[in-house]
């Protein structure tokens, strides 16, 4: 499945869309070069499918590149970070 990844500043999110449904990754901006990433959504029948893995890796490398914190409010995303260590460095608070 190719998943093409939109940033949607108007909409504070990160999505793509697959046939008519959406799945995204809702932040806030803080401010203070601080990204709280607060909602990870699939559709029930997009599930398993790496779709969430590629959004939150896309949110997460934006960060980086443009030097924001994140703060991973969102459960998915506190566990991607969690299997994924490269990106702890990012975490707010650390």
């Amino acid at each position: 499945m190719d998943i093409k990844v939109i940033h949607n500043q108007k909409e504070s999110r990160f999505e793509t869309h697959i046939g008519d449904q959406i799945a995204l990754v809702d932040y806030i901006d803080n401010g203070s070069n601080c990204l709280s990433i607060t909602h990870t959504e699939v559709p029930k029948n997009l599930e398993g499918n790496g779709i969430a893995a590629v959004l939150t890796k896309t949110i997460l490398d934006y960060a980086r590149e443009n030097n924001y914190k994140v703060r991973p409010i969102c459960p998915y995303t506190a566990i991607y970070i969690q299997r994924h260590p490269e990106y702890a460095d990012i975490v707010a608070g650390r």
